[in-house]
């Protein structure tokens, strides 16, 4: 699913921070900072897909040289708190192509130029290793000055004030552009930029993860992967981000769900039309009256067959149904080898766990959707079934190792 994040940040001395330090690291680049004499070596980072300079047009050539740019940037500050860049942080959908995140990324610079008249230094950035597949992401450097003919000349103090609006009209236009991006690349999906309460709607949101964070969570998943045990989240926010996120999932499989049920039946229906249309042009009069009734016979046996499977299906499905919801209610209710220490509620596979507790959190109709999916779905309640079958195989196992 598409997600939106556009994040505008400072580059200030006050922090011990530089614009030719953060313009090297985001480009993979090295560059000579002539006011300190400190070289900035990037040139090893991995994962830069495209760095690109965008400018206004009156800018002098020398623009388009990233040390000259973020040098001259750090000269025309004189102040030891001065802010000498702005960075705008983005995500770009893994719906598009990688020509298509970059024309989405360098059209965003472009505008951004043109509006305040700076110069805008874009690094794409692929996703790293270790993380989300899916987070494709560029940062824009921008001069805090605008640039034109004679060089940097007076401050963008528009962006300075948080009253004045202008990055939450980035952010709306950065929603814009994205959407009209994916209706491009023919994908349903679609973002906003606005928060959930002023979207209207009740979905749980995320914690911010910063770079500490994130860290500590790495190290935790490789100690896992090392120790061959499940990742737990080892912060608070991780496990904060991980609960909602498993909530979130559990409402979208129901929606999807639903809407899958819907496509197939549409599908099975074209085929048998299909089907019909074939046979009734491939044999003549006679051949055909003759092939439709004994056709028109072995649907009915075979429909007659498929009602009782379906029967007997449907009867499996309520008893695998009513056994989840038998130890969800005893969960829930605190019963004797249900609690998080006991060895009964342990020896229960962890996607079960994960999905009782999930469902114990979720409000009335998100279990009454619950229970009516696996009910449903045959896929959904040979997995839940299973997991139920093996919880009682271990348990059986360590009822019979103690006696």
């Amino acid at each position: 699913m598409a997600s939106f994040h556009l994040a505008v940040k400072t580059v200030g001395r006050s922090a011990g921070r530089s614009a030719t330090a953060a313009a090297a690291y985001r480009a993979g680049v090295e560059i000579a900072d002539e006011r300190t004499g400190v070289v900035h070596d990037y040139t090893r980072k991995q994962g830069i897909e495209h760095r690109e300079i965008v400018a206004p047009a009156d800018a002098p050539d020398w623009v388009q040289d990233r040390s000259a740019l973020w040098n001259a940037a750090e000269r025309a500050e004189t102040r030891k708190n001065s802010t000498v860049a702005r960075e705008y942080e983005i995500a770009l959908p893994a719906e598009l192509s990688a020509d298509e995140r970059r024309d989405l990324a360098v059209g965003l610079a472009r505008e951004i130029s043109e509006r305040h008249g700076v110069a805008v230094d874009v690094a794409i950035h692929a996703p790293g290793r270790q993380g989300d597949q899916r987070n494709h992401h560029a940062h824009l450097l921008t001069t805090t000055r605008r640039i034109g003919a004679e060089g940097l000349g007076e401050k963008t103090r528009e962006l300075d004030q948080k009253t004045s609006g202008e990055v939450e009209r980035w952010r709306a236009r950065f929603a814009e552009m994205q959407n009209a991006a994916l209706e491009r690349a023919q994908s349903h999906e679609r973002v906003d930029h606005r928060s959930y309460p002023r979207q209207g709607r009740e979905q749980e949101a995320t914690v911010h993860m910063g770079p500490n964070v994130v860290a500590m969570e790495r190290r935790a998943e490789r100690a896992a992967q090392r120790e061959g045990r499940d990742y737990e989240p080892a912060t608070k926010v991780g496990q904060h981000n991980a609960g909602v996120i498993e909530r979130r999932g559990l409402r979208q499989y129901i929606e999807q769900g639903t809407e899958w049920l819907r496509d197939v039946g549409q599908r099975v229906s074209h085929r048998l039309h299909g089907l019909a249309a074939t046979l009734s042009g491939a044999v003549d009069r006679d051949r055909r009256e003759a092939a439709e009734a004994q056709q028109r016979e072995q649907l009915a046996a075979e429909r007659a067959r498929l009602q009782v499977q379906e029967r007997q299906q449907a009867r499996d499905r309520e008893q695998v149904a009513e056994r989840f919801r038998t130890i969800a209610a005893r969960r829930e209710a605190g019963a004797h080898g249900y609690s998080d220490q006991s060895s009964d509620w342990r020896a229960t596979p962890e996607a079960l766990r994960r999905a009782v507790d999930a469902y114990n959190g979720a409000n009335q109709r998100t279990r009454d959707l619950y229970i009516e999916r696996i009910q449903r779905e045959p896929q959904m309640a040979r997995a839940v079934d299973q997991q139920l079958r093996d919880r009682e195989l271990v348990l059986q196992r360590d009822r019979g190792l103690s006696r």
